[in-house]
């Protein structure tokens, strides 16, 4: 079996500064680097490093930008097969300041990534049908990520939805019945339910909510609070892990993508969402997006050590 990522990819142009900037302000940064982002992209590259065959669906311009994501993913060896070059969009891009602690500020141009449509899915038919886990995001239309969800499903597969960026609308009923398993954090929550969790009890109270619209299975992740989940046969709430943040930028995308690892090896829930909440946590101690998800070794050494 495998993980099938149907999403979005960028280019990310990442500013290092001492704190972000207010309003109207120009700060001096520390650095900068470029590299491989996209929510779908990190969530691809994540689930690869901790051993998943992987196959990508997305699409990328006919552009300098658009070569240069695909030779990256191309490097962790994520099947490139069902990326289309669309030659009438420009690749996405990222423009990130991560300031001090790790927090950042994200602005991003879909490019590409906007123009994916249900012939994506189909194109991609014979990825979806072998994949046992499909991850989904909110960068790319829900239309057309509905339209994998359902090949998938068909054939048995899980489909994991993490609603980010936050929806701007609340979901059609359809979502909840597509998507076996929906990842928010805090904000996405107050997005989804009106009101953001502060607490762990806060966050099993939104798992539950999020379970009663419809979702099988849905994780409340807290940042450094720790993630509540509330599933078909058990619900609870892992603490979180003590590490060093420099850079958070990949912490919710390693997440989704140790999620779809663990559960494409076949780990009961709370197991995977013990082994996702430390793929996240080990992900902010490394600077960048894709570059920062940990490896297979890494994040065993860290569960053995935690």
């Amino acid at each position: 079996m495998s993980v099938a990522v149907f999403g979005s990819i960028n280019m990310d142009v990442i500013a290092y500064l001492d704190r972000l900037p207010k309003p109207g302000e120009t700060l001096h940064g520390m650095g900068y680097k470029m590299g491989l982002g996209g929510k779908g992209a990190n969530q691809a590259v994540a689930a690869r490093k901790l051993g998943s065959e992987v196959h990508f669906v997305g699409r990328v311009g006919a552009d300098s930008f658009g070569d240069a994501a695909r030779a990256e993913l191309a490097s962790y060896n994520v099947d490139l097969g069902s990326i289309r070059r669309d030659e009438n969009s420009p690749s996405g891009i990222a423009i990130i300041k991560v300031g001090e602690g790790g927090q950042n500020m994200i602005s991003v141009i879909a490019g590409a990534n906007a123009a994916i449509d249900a012939s994506d899915a189909e194109r991609a038919r014979a990825d979806l049908e072998n994949a046992r886990v499909l991850l989904l995001q909110l960068e790319v239309p829900l239309g057309a990520s509905l339209a994998a969800a359902r090949i998938v499903r068909a054939r048995g597969g899980i489909v994991i939805l993490d609603p980010a960026p936050a929806p701007k609308q609340p979901f059609p009923p359809e979502v909840a019945a597509t998507v076996d398993i929906i990842t928010p954090n805090e904000s996405e929550t107050a997005g989804l339910l009106g009101w953001q969790p502060m607490t762990p009890d806060d966050g099993l109270r939104a798992a539950r909510e999020l379970k009663a619209k419809g979702f099988r299975i849905a994780l409340v992740k807290l940042g450094a609070k720790g993630v509540a989940f509330s599933g078909d046969k058990e619900e609870g709430f892992i603490p979180p892990f003590k590490v060093d943040a420099i850079d958070t930028v990949a912490a919710g995308d390693s997440f989704n993508g140790g999620l779809a690892a663990a559960l494409d090896d076949g780990k009961p829930l709370a197991e995977a969402v013990r082994f996702a909440a430390a793929c996240g946590a080990l992900s902010t101690t490394k600077r960048g997006a894709s570059a920062a998800a940990p490896t297979r070794p890494e994040i065993d050494a860290f569960l053995r050590m935690s």
